[in-house]
């Protein structure tokens, strides 16, 4: 089969650290079959690429997209746009498209405090205070750079997404899992999944995996791992007053940091049916508080040493909460002065 008669393949990195990328690279001679069943289109990380021949393809021309990362600015926005145009299947690749991820804590902070964070820190030397701007007139013409938007989304709060693949980032061994389906849909050998399924991640939570034991229900309060002088290599790390995230997690992982003694941080977004992840970590870690009095679990909950980064760490853009109340009105200013005329 020639290379123009294959399946077209794109992947792109938006608001991301970039290890999705690196997690595709880990699936070792896997990557072969890629090479040998796509031709890839649209990969600016591993080749010369531009946004350009991308417009150039016929609408549907690119049979499969891996879009990684949140939508921070606006030519993650216009590329967003752009790759659902140009794609018959997009997946929301990693917890940064699925579920906006670290960079979606950045939501609880105005645009303004955090270009002061940025910009004008103490470790920061910019003497002029200069700040990014939209245009900048260079000695070569007028340059356009990408705007900050006031709240960072995930991705299918901008376009529809046919998959969704979970991970921080994912597992190498599911991403090699899905390639293998994919191919042998093309095929004919296979059916893919229903639109909008979790693809790549399993069928339950983290705890389902882990071989930790679960049997007490006597936690009086919260601590970080590192204060404990010692813990249980088998007794659950949340019964031992460690903040485990593994009740509300998908599973598909292996509970890989349980195992190891470290408590899960959600990396794998919500499982099935959580309509809202922190709230459901919340009531897994109220049930485990040795205590009946509202109050008295209230106070428990209130020994978590970051509540915020603990519930909502890897999901806040994708919460029901989404971002805090000042950012929120500062972009839906942004969004009613961009219709006025």
């Amino acid at each position: 089969m020639s290379a123009n008669n294959k399946p077209k393949f794109a992947m792109y990195w938006a608001s991301g650290c970039g290890g999705c990328e690196i997690a595709v690279l880990n699936i070792h001679e896997k990557i072969l079959d890629v090479d040998a069943n796509f031709e890839v289109v649209f990969w600016p990380v591993a080749m010369d690429a531009k946004y350009k021949d991308v417009e150039a393809l016929p609408d549907g021309a690119i049979t499969l997209t891996l879009f990684n990362g949140g939508i921070r600015n606006s030519e993650n926005e216009a590329l967003a746009r752009l790759l659902r145009r140009k794609s018959q299947i997009l997946v929301a690749f990693g917890s940064c498209a699925c579920e906006g991820c670290i960079p979606g804590l950045a939501n609880l902070s105005t645009r303004e405090s955090i270009f002061e964070a940025a910009y004008a820190s103490i470790s920061t030397d910019n003497p002029a205070g200069t700040q990014p701007q939209v245009t900048w007139n260079a000695p070569e013409g007028e340059l356009h750079i990408p705007e900050f938007h006031p709240v960072l989304r995930t991705l299918d709060q901008i376009v529809p997404v046919d998959y969704y693949m979970p991970g921080c980032p994912p597992e190498s061994r599911q991403i090699a899992i899905v390639i293998d389906l994919v191919l042998q849909a093309l095929r004919g050998e296979a059916a893919l999944p229903p639109p909008g399924s979790v693809i790549g991640a399993g069928q339950s939570t983290v705890c389902d995996e882990c071989p930790r034991v679960r049997n007490l229900k006597t936690i009086k309060r919260f601590t970080r791992i590192q204060a404990l002088g010692s813990i249980d290599p088998k007794l659950c790390l949340l019964e031992q007053g460690i903040p485990c995230n593994g009740p509300a997690t998908c599973s598909g992982c292996g509970a890989l940091c349980p195992k190891a003694g470290a408590q899960c941080i959600g990396c794998y977004g919500p499982a099935q049916d959580v309509l809202d992840y922190g709230a459901r970590l919340l009531s897994a870690f109220a049930s485990v508080i040795d205590g009946k009095d509202p109050s008295e679990i209230e106070r428990v909950l209130d020994t978590l040493p970051d509540a915020v980064g603990q519930i909502y760490r890897f999901s806040l853009a994708g919460s029901l909460l989404r971002a805090s109340k000042s950012v929120l009105v500062e972009d839906e200013e942004k969004h009613h002065a961009a219709h006025q005329y």
